[in-house]
C-alpha cells in the first residue's frame, strides 16, 4: 500500500498494515498519535521526530520505533519512507519510548515487499508469512542511541526546541540563564536535574545531531567547519563518542 492515509485503512482487522509513502522535502507532520505502534523507515533522506520527551534523529536505512499513544510531530527531509502500523497486542516487547535502530539489509526487502500488499493481504498465504517474518525481524533490531533528552518544564523546553531547530555554537550557558531569568549556577543546577546533564554537554550533543542531515551533502571536513570544531579529527572523535558510529558512514 503506498501514499494511502492510515485512517483509510485503520479499522481492518489486519495486524500490521504496511504503508510506504514519499513525502516532499521539509514535509512537517504536525503533532498526533496512532492507535497502533508505529515501525518509521526512512528508506532515503533523514527525519527529525519530536515527543514530549525528546527527540530523535533518523537518518536514512534506519527506522523509529514509536509506541502506540505517543504524541510525536515529525519533518522530512527529502524522505522516502516504509511504515509499518501494528496492533499493540502483536507486538508487547514494544518500547514505551522512541528508538532509532538500524534496519538490515534482509528486513529492508521485506519491507519494500510488504509495500506492495494490498489491504487484504492477510487472506493470503505467502503475504501473511512475508509479514510474520518481518514481525520477526523486528524483534532483533539493534537501537542506535541517535537522540537527546528534552526537558519538560519551561522555560527550559523552549530553548532546547529552539536552539535544536538551530543549533549556534556561540550560545553559552549565561545567555540561556539570562533568558530564563535565573542565575547561571541555579539554572544549571535545574537543566542536569530535568536532563541528566549540564547545558553545555547538551547543547554540543544536539550540535552532533544537527550533523547528521548535513552529512547527506557534505563532507566531514565541511560538516566540522559549519559546527566549529577545531578539526575533522576531533569531530570524527566527538561524533563515534556520542553515537557510537563514525560520520562517514552517514554519507550518501
Amino acid at each position: 500500500m503506498r501514499n494511502v492515509s492510515l485512517a483509510e485503512l485503520d479499522h481492518l482487522p489486519a495486524e500490521v498494515l504496511p504503508i510506504a509513502t514519499d513525502y516532499p522535502p521539509g514535509t512537517l507532520l504536525t503533532w498526533h498519535e496512532h492507535r497502533r505502534a508505529q515501525f518509521l523507515y526512512a528508506a532515503t533522506g533523514t527525519m527529525l521526530v519530536e515527543t514530549g520527551e525528546g527527540a530523535w534523529t533518523v537518518p536514512g536505512e534506519r527506522a523509529v520505533l514509536i509506541p502506540p499513544g505517543t504524541r510525536h510531530q515529525v519533518r522530512m527531509l527529502d524522505v522516502r519512507t516504509s511504515s509499518l502500523y501494528i496492533e499493540p497486542d502483536a507486538v508487547p516487547w514494544w518500547p514505551r519510548s522512541c528508538r532509532v535502530v538500524e534496519v538490515a539489509p534482509l528486513l529492508r526487502e521485506l519491507l519494500l515487499a510488504a509495500a506492495d500488499l494490498d489491504a487484504d493481504y492477510a487472506s493470503r498465504d505467502r503475504d501473511g508469512a512475508l509479514v510474520a517474518l518481518i514481525l520477526c525481524e523486528l524483534a532483533t533490531l539493534t537501537e542506535v542511541p541517535l537522540h537527546i533528552v528534552l526537558p519538560h518544564e519551561a522555560p527550559f523546553d523552549e530553548l532546547c526546541r529552539r536552539y535544536l531547530a538551530g543549533p549556534d555554537i556561540a550560545v553559552t550557558n549565561a545567555a540561556w540563564a539570562r533568558a530564563a531569568s535565573m542565575s547561571e549556577r541555579a539554572f544549571t543546577r535545574r537543566f542536569r536535574q530535568l536532563t541528566g546533564e549540564s547545558p553545555a554537554a547538551w547543547r554540543a550533543r544536539a550540535r552532533l545531531l544537527a550533523a547528521i542531515p548535513l552529512l547527506r551533502h557534505k563532507s566531514v571536513t565541511q560538516v566540522s567547519e559549519l559546527l566549529g570544531y577545531s578539526s575533522p579529527a576531533a569531530f570524527s572523535y566527538a561524533f563515534s563518542r556520542a553515537f557510537s558510529l563514525p560520520p562517514s558512514s552517514l554519507r550518501h
